[in-house]
């Protein structure tokens, strides 16, 4: 595998460009420099990642001010599909990665068919592009938050120490998606679910490399802060009129903390989704093993000083996500 093959083709022209402007001349690694770069490189990832969400939220913002209501769920669907495949015509997406928007797409999609029949949720009638009274763009939301996921995990060159093992994250993945639905019916189990996942993930960190710098960071505080960036996109979602909760029928109101913990549940459905299609990568490397084995996590020193090297330490060879 080339390390081509781990990128979009834009993604690999813009790391070339970044990293000739970023490493110029080789200045002085200064401290206040160094911070800058490391944050501005952060930032810039973020916002790559969320390419999908931003530009399907952005959409919601402009079609509910522009739009009558009884078109606004066939406008949203509609565009919805064009961005999906604009990302792959421009190079902003892989085909592989669109494996994991589809797989996102159907689970989000079925949960949406029942938590609106339960009336946890209801979006504003109309439309020919709807399922079971749920408008098809519903899906796409959840398709984000995987296409996000993904993403990160390549842009990042994410690698983790304590992983869960596979088939214990998956049991208790499954647990949390159907609590969504059984707990219409009986006991709701989700802060035992919550314990539950704490206690899976309460050992692992993962290694995170920005631009020269890698950093460490508990799994659970990653999943967190997603879990509330999440809220937060959709108070913007609900205030759109994309959908809206009970409490937000006779006006608009701030989402409820408390959907915090349930994203934060979703979030684990995410990464056994995520780490199911692109098996997790173990940062430490077996004993005896070459210090340049494709498992070794880059430095966090000066680069070396040869050009091939500087433009494949973003996209480097992971054979596990070939």
């Amino acid at each position: 595998m080339t390390v081509h093959s781990l990128s979009t083709a834009v993604e690999a022209r813009i790391d070339r460009a970044a990293r000739r402007v970023l490493d110029a001349g080789h200045q002085p690694h200064r401290p206040v420099r160094v911070f800058v770069t490391e944050f501005l490189v952060f930032g810039a990832k973020q916002a790559w990642a969320c390419a999908l969400g931003a530009l399907l939220l952005g959409t919601m913002a402009v079609v509910h001010l522009t739009l009558p209501a009884a078109m606004r769920n066939d406008v949203l669907t509609i565009a919805a599909v064009l961005l999906q495949v604009a990302m792959l015509v421009f190079g902003l997406e892989t085909v592989r990665e669109l494996r994991v928007v589809l797989l996102f797409h159907v689970v989000g999609t079925v949960m949406e068919v029942f938590k609106t029949h339960m009336g946890s949720w209801t979006y504003e009638p109309g439309g020919l592009l709807v399922v079971a009274g749920v408008p098809l763009f519903s899906g796409f939301m959840y398709g984000a938050v995987g296409s996000y996921m993904v993403r990160v995990y390549r842009l990042f060159d994410l690698r983790f120490e304590r992983y869960p093992r596979q088939w214990v994250l998956a049991v208790v993945a499954a647990g949390v998606y159907l609590n969504f639905f059984g707990h219409h019916f009986v006991a709701d189990a989700r802060y035992l679910l919550l314990a539950l996942v704490v206690l899976l993930f309460a050992r692992t960190t993962m290694h995170v490399r920005i631009h020269r710098a890698t950093l460490r960071m508990p799994v659970l505080v990653a999943i967190g802060l997603v879990a509330v960036f999440i809220w937060a996109a959709e108070n913007v979602a609900t205030w759109a009129g994309a959908w809206s909760y009970p409490a937000q029928l006779d006006a608009w109101q701030p989402v409820a903390p408390t959907k915090i913990v349930a994203w934060f549940l979703l979030m684990t459905i995410s990464v056994a989704l995520v780490t199911w299609l692109h098996p997790a990568a173990d940062s430490r490397r077996p004993r005896g093993a070459r210090a340049a084995g494709p498992h070794r996590l880059p430095s966090s020193g000066p680069p070396v000083p040869a050009s091939a090297r500087r433009e494949s330490s973003a996209f480097r060879d992971r054979a596990h996500l070939g």
